[in-house]
Parts: C-alpha cells; sequence; structure tokens
C-alpha cells in the first residue's frame, strides 16, 4: 500500500455472543492475527432507516469516533442530526 500510495480494505467477519452480560455482543472473528495486521479498524453498521454508523475503534492516529453517514443514489453523504 505504501509503495503504490494505495489504500486496502479487507472485510472481517463478525460473531453475535448472546451470553455477554455487559459490553458488545459482536466481536470480530479472527483474533488477533487479523488485528494486527490492520493498521486502521473500522466498525460499520446498520442504524435506522439509511443511516450507517462507522465507528473507528482501533487507529495509531485516529482517535475513536463514531460518524453517521447515509448511501444514496449520488454516493456516500452527511447526516443531519435533526433527519
Amino acid at each position: 500500500a505504501e509503495v503504490y500510495d494505495i489504500a486496502i480494505v479487507a472485510t472481517n467477519q463478525v460473531l453475535s455472543k448472546p451470553d455477554v452480560l455487559y459490553g458488545d455482543t459482536i466481536i470480530p472473528i479472527g483474533g488477533n492475527i487479523v488485528a494486527h495486521s490492520c493498521t486502521t479498524r473500522i466498525f460499520l453498521r446498520k442504524g435506522k432507516g439509511e443511516r450507517r454508523i462507522a465507528r473507528v475503534i482501533d487507529s495509531p492516529h485516529i482517535p475513536e469516533i463514531e460518524t453517521v453517514f447515509a448511501i444514496t443514489a449520488n454516493g456516500i453523504s452527511d447526516v443531519n442530526e435533526n433527519d
């Protein structure tokens, strides 16, 4: 990626753990092998309606933050809090 100045996107399957009493009930499969091979990890999930939520869960240069966006016919767009 650095040699060609391109971004690499890798996807990861997740597993639901309904027996968890607190914390995240959805965990990534692959453990440390997948986690250590990626510089920045972003968890994507569906929100209400057309909303999608992206949460940075691990990055050396981006703080843990969450943002809401929508995928429309025109591409990816911001979502207003009032929408």
